[in-house]
């Protein structure tokens, strides 16, 4: 008996080339760092500027799932802490994550893992739902780069939390946009390359694994 070439098991993922997904993590990585080091605004006290970072780093989680998400943005702060100068400003070094906002960058690839794992859970259908993805981008913000981010500065700064909290709550309209620019790319990218995420696919309606009886082998 043979078994019929069109039978699989229901469910089963498509497999991916780690070629592929090595060229994915890099390229997010290259643009969060881009996005870093382009002109910041600073403002109130100045220790954290206004960057398009929270925008790339959603974007790779909400775009390639949650381990290629974390992947992409650690390797980013892995690259910037080993000298290269990708982080905001053209900073780099360990010193970076020693100072104030540490935890920001901290919070950038866990914020990434979330959303991805947040965005891979909806219906294939629900791929394309700003408002959806949306969420789970600020969600995942929130629990993450600010909450961390207000504990670097509590930290590293040497602020109470009330004032950890009035510096960064400056960053949150910002952050909304962001989050809303994020979830139109993310959305226009899934309905273009639809098994991007690598899904596992519907199940379906059993197929015989072999012949019926009798047939030829």
């Amino acid at each position: 008996m043979t078994s019929s070439p069109s039978s699989r098991p229901a469910g089963r993922t498509a497999r991916r080339s780690p070629a592929t997904d090595v060229a994915l993590i890099a390229g997010f990585a290259a643009l969060v760092a881009v996005c870093a080091i382009l002109p910041a605004i600073k403002v109130g006290a100045g220790l954290v500027p206004i960057t398009l970072q929270t925008f790339a780093v959603l974007l790779a989680g909400a775009v390639l799932g949650p381990v290629r998400g974390f992947l992409a943005v650690a390797l980013y702060v892995v690259v910037g802490a080993a000298g290269l100068p990708v982080f905001s400003g053209g900073a780099a070094g360990l010193g970076v994550l020693a100072g104030p906002t540490a935890g920001y960058l901290l919070g950038f690839p866990l914020a990434a893992g979330l959303c991805g794992l947040l965005v891979s859970r909806l219906p294939r259908r629900k791929l394309a739902s700003v408002p959806l993805v949306f969420a789970a981008g600020l969600v995942s913000s929130a629990l993450f780069i600010h909450t961390l981010g207000m504990a670097g500065l509590v930290l590293r700064a040497d602020l109470t939390w009330a004032q950890a909290f009035d510096v960064d709550k400056v960053f949150w309209i910002g952050d909304v946009l962001k989050n809303v620019a994020m979830a139109l790319v993310a959305t226009a990218v899934h309905r273009a390359f639809p098994d991007l995420l690598g899904r596992r696919a519907p199940a379906t309606s059993a197929t015989p694994a072999t012949a019926p009886a009798g047939s030829a082998s």
